[in-house]
């Protein structure tokens, strides 16, 4: 894995490997009848070119180290969507713009040994589903650690969200599937509602 691609997928909170699974979530232990029930499987890109964190802490390389924070964004694809490759240009556009369903926002501090992190925590993050119109109406939001190596499983906690996804809570599973062409990380992610 390059440097570059270690400090990108630093960045990206990634996420699982989900089947298709339908789900409807609850609030206070119980199902809302206001709440869709859809499936919450589905894939994310990270536009690197989005990709930013401050100018210290950092290697001599330039790479960001322990405590740097960082943001960057990418796409929400149909689940399936990146199994023929893909998924964000070099010029940071969609591959597939027909699948997008929403955009994925995310940004924390990197953790471990910051961007030369090989195994384990790299990252500690909040991510933010944007199933609407990028305005704040359909979300979910999700916090915990994130890891550099691919296949790997994480679990995150489900802390938030609005619109038909107000309320939410449970887990998200995360997994780094491969990097795209803009050099972002590309996930599967499967949000789980808790167990009424």
């Amino acid at each position: 894995m390059s440097v570059r691609a270690i400090a990108t997928a630093a960045a990206a909170a990634s996420i699982v490997t989900g089947v298709g699974a339908t789900v409807a979530w609850a609030v206070s232990g119980e199902a809302s009848p206001a709440y869709e029930t859809q499936p919450l499987a589905f894939e994310i890109a990270e536009d690197a070119t989005r990709f930013a964190f401050d100018d210290a802490p950092v290697f001599d390389d330039g790479l960001p180290s322990y405590g740097n924070p960082f943001v960057t964004q990418g796409y929400i694809y149909q689940l399936g969507t990146l199994a023929a490759g893909g998924g964000v240009n070099p010029d940071g556009s969609p591959t597939h713009p027909d699948a997008v369903i929403g955009t994925w926002t995310c940004e924390g501090f990197l953790i471990g040994d910051g961007a030369h992190t090989e195994a384990g925590p790299w990252v500690v993050s909040t991510q933010v589903f944007d199933f609407g119109a990028f305005d704040g109406a359909d979300i979910v939001v999700s916090h915990g650690i994130e890891t550099p190596e691919i296949g790997e499983v994480v679990e995150r906690a489900i802390i938030g969200g609005t619109g038909s996804h107000a309320g939410a809570d449970g887990t998200q599973i995360q997994v780094l599937e491969s990097f795209n062409d803009s050099e972002g990380v590309n996930l599967t992610v499967n949000l789980r509602p808790m167990d009424g």
